[in-house]
């Protein structure tokens, strides 16, 4: 059976995540019902992250299987026309035939994360549900700094959901980066692989680095405590982006 690849990209907010869920709305049930009304054919398709409830993506990747081989130009057109039909906010950027070898989850050497905080005490009105909007002044040197202390490979049983289904709590954080460009704060984060939350729960403690309230030591102490407790505040998903996945 034919294999293929498609690059997604899709506004998180309608749905309650990239895994299809019962009863509820998924980026991985709507691309499915796309794959089927064009082909007839019902699938599973396995996407590179399972992002969570209003997390977005950029470059999301995803694989599956068909009976036949189609032209890959018709495939991305044709999901794209259902999916427009359909209302959902998501989109096929690219798509081509790969080796059956390929794995979109297991085949993946690094996932690429961005975080934007819209940092101003006006509230957004062009990017409402796409940036976490914090009034209060952020240092993002400060939270740079901080972010220095999270990179390489440690126990994150600290920034880790309780709901985490990873066998391990131990993974390798290559990049952490915190930038400022104008009122926009952007922290980039890359691993091979994320534990549930993971970003969200690193931002969120790198937020009160910005605000003055931690420091470098204390977010040190928090990753060493391996506790959940000792987390800072877990950031909304709005501001999240998963931007590329790298094979």
């Amino acid at each position: 059976m034919p294999r293929y690849r498609i690059d997604i990209e899709y506004d998180g907010a309608a749905y309650a995540g990239w895994q299809r869920q019962t009863d509820q709305h998924s980026v991985q049930a709507a691309v499915e019902r796309a794959i089927h009304a064009f082909c007839g054919e019902v699938v599973t398709i396995r996407g590179a992250g399972r992002t969570d409830a209003g997390v977005h993506a950029r470059g999301q990747v995803a694989h599956f299987d068909l009976s036949r081989e189609w032209q890959t130009d018709r495939i991305a057109a044709a999901i794209n026309a259902h999916l427009a039909s359909a209302g959902e906010t998501v989109a096929v950027t690219a798509a081509c035939a790969v080796d059956t070898g390929f794995d979109a989850r297991f085949s993946a050497t690094a996932r690429h994360y961005l975080y934007r905080i819209l940092n101003r005490r006006a509230q957004p009105a062009l990017e409402r549900g796409q940036v976490w909007h914090v009034a209060r002044s952020l240092d993002a040197d400060a939270m740079h700094e901080a972010a220095q202390v999270l990179t390489g490979r440690h126990d994150f049983t600290t920034f880790r959901s309780v709901q985490c289904q990873s066998k391990s709590p131990v993974k390798t954080l290559d990049v952490l980066a915190v930038t400022r460009n104008g009122d926009m704060v952007e922290i980039r984060a890359s691993a091979r692989s994320f534990l549930h939350n993971q970003v969200r729960s690193l931002v969120g403690t790198l937020k009160r680095v910005g605000e003055g309230a931690w420091t470098a030591d204390d977010v040190k102490a928090a990753l060493e405590a391996v506790d959940r407790s000792a987390c800072g505040p877990v950031a909304p998903a709005d501001g999240l982006f998963l931007m590329r996945v790298d094979y």
